[in-house]
Order: C-alpha cells, then structure tokens, then sequence
C-alpha cells in the first residue's frame, strides 16, 4: 500500500475529505503541520495518525527528513512555498489543492480576486508543485459559477465543497 503524507497549516478540510475517502489508493500515515494548534494536529491525532509540527528555518529540509518511506505529499492548506531540497526528493510526487481554475488567480485567497475582478466562473485545481507558484501540472479541475450576489466567503465555501470531492479522485488517479 502506498504511503501518503499530509502536509497543512489551517482547519484540515481537504486532510478530512481524503480520510474518508474510499478506495484513495494509498494510507495517510503522517500529517505535518507549520502551525502549532492547527486544526489539522487534531483531526489527525482523533483518527490515530502520526503527526508532527515543524517550524522555523530550512523547513522543506526538516520537513524532508520525516518523510521516510513516504510515497506521495499531499498539501492541503499548506501555507509556505515548497522549495528545496523536499521538491527535488519528490519530484512529482507532491499534489497540491488550489482555490482556483488554474492558471487564473495563483496564490493566495484566489476566490476574493474571482469576486472581485467579476469572474463569471471560478473553482478549484489539484496539480502537482514543481518551483513556481501554481504553476505545475493540472491533474483535476472543478469549475464552480460564481454568482450575482456571491461573497468571497460564499464562493470559498462552494469551492471547498469541490476540493473536497476531486482532491480523492485526484489522488486515485495519481496512485493507480
């Protein structure tokens, strides 16, 4: 079975929509957080999982050396830019979620730029990271239409309703 590790800073949503996944094709066996008391320690310590919090400096490299035997990373709220040497060591092996249509709104709170620029449509994008901001290989997209009287907040709320349905599948099809 492939072993997969979980990589968040915030709630966990995406780390919980993978747990109850069905048929992932792999085991989450670690979560590592940057934040202390992030929701995403709680969940995983509540579903039994070894998890960790790793901050300060070089963190791509002290996050790299817990990550023995691990197959895949999946980031799910992970709030820093991976960099060396974790992205070399696992080159295309990290998958990440990301709050927009890629290439469209990169970065962060993508669904208040879609608001704000009166994008018709936004939604959600699982691809792999690689040394740019967003810009690695789309695996999976979900669009969702953004409407006349959305909020960044409504529209978040739908968005994440779709990061929460691919993200599994996303992961099915990159393990298979």
């Amino acid at each position: 079975m492939k072993r997969i590790a979980v990589l968040g800073s915030g709630t966990g949503s995406n780390f919980q929509a993978l747990l109850k996944a069905e048929d992932l094709g792999g085991e989450i066996v670690l979560v590592i957080s940057d934040q202390v008391g992030a929701g995403i320690l709680e969940k995983a310590e509540r579903a039994g999982i070894a998890h960790d919090v790793v901050t300060g400096g070089e963190l791509c490299g002290r996050i790299l050396n817990r990550l023995d035997g691990i197959d895949l990373v999946c980031l799910a709220g992970f709030m820093r830019i991976v960099k060396e040497p974790l992205l070399g060591a696992f080159a295309d092996r990290i998958l990440n979620i990301h709050p927009s249509l890629l290439p469209k709104y990169p970065g962060k709170e993508a669904w208040v730029q879609a608001v704000e620029d009166g994008a018709s449509e936004s939604g959600c994008t699982v691809h792999y990271v690689d040394a740019g901001v967003d810009t690695g290989e789309v695996i999976l997209q979900a669009r969702v239409p953004v409407l006349p009287d959305d909020t960044p907040e409504s529209l978040h709320a739908r968005i994440q309703l779709e990061e929460h349905r691919i993200y599994p599948e996303a992961v099915r099809r990159v393990l298979a």
